[in-house]
């Protein structure tokens, strides 16, 4: 399409829409590990590291395409092994200041992968300068490779905190929701062209609300008005 046609303000607005549908509606998230080269160290002939130095965890919204897990037969007998695809907004990358590598680690549920392919999934109407997204291929960690306590959620078979997610709560632009912080920017928003939510953030959660005024914009579990 002709940039005649489609100027900065529609990119914007693009981004935007694909934002929300990630963070205000499907609600997935990874954890990025960030491998720390200036402190790892690296084998003078192979170029490899045994012992990798990661940085703190990150969370990023994202879409996941869960694939189920593959049984492989070796010699010590059979395991599970799993391969992943996660889609990362571009803009939303460029945002946070995260730079996604391949070699870089994350985490979804329980699995640790390690990011063995990164693509540059699509460009928005071929403006070759704004990218929709990221695809990244994730293939498990081999066992020793990194050793961290999975975030949340993981399973419901778990009892420890965390381990079933209770409450999704919206971001839609604002720094803050009911769980923290955000650093969620819309452009459209930070330019002026729209003005922030008058409800704000709404919040889905299983422990249901009181009705009062400072739950506004929560969706209890009566979501289908059944209590």
């Amino acid at each position: 399409m002709s940039r005649l046609f489609l100027t900065p303000r529609e990119i914007d607005f693009i981004n935007d829409l694909s934002k929300e549908v990630i963070k205000d509606v499907v609600g997935q998230k990874i954890f990025y590990y960030a491998v720390q080269a200036n402190v790892t160290k690296v084998h003078d002939v192979y170029e490899e590291s045994i012992n990798k130095i990661f940085g703190q965890p990150i969370e990023i919204d994202a879409r996941v395409d869960y694939q189920p897990e593959q049984n492989r037969v070796n010699r010590f007998g059979v395991e599970d092994f799993y391969t992943i695809d996660v889609y990362l907004h571009y803009r939303d990358l460029l945002d946070k200041n995260i730079d996604a590598k391949m070699g870089d680690y994350f985490s979804y549920g329980t699995v640790f992968f390690e990011i063995v392919n990164l693509i540059y999934d699509t460009t928005i109407y071929g403006q070759i300068e704004h990218s929709m997204g990221i695809k990244l291929l994730g293939k498990q960690a081999r066992e020793g490779q990194i050793s961290k306590t999975p975030n949340g959620p993981t399973s419901e078979q778990y009892t420890d905190p965390g381990a079933v997610q209770e409450t999704f709560a919206q971001q839609r632009g604002f720094a803050e929701n009911q769980l923290g912080e955000t650093d969620d920017i819309r452009s459209l928003q930070t330019k002026g062209v729209l003005t922030k939510p008058i409800s704000g953030p709404g919040e889905v959660s299983e422990k249901g609300g009181n009705g009062s005024e400072d739950e506004i914009g929560t969706i209890d579990s009566a979501f289908y008005d059944e209590s």
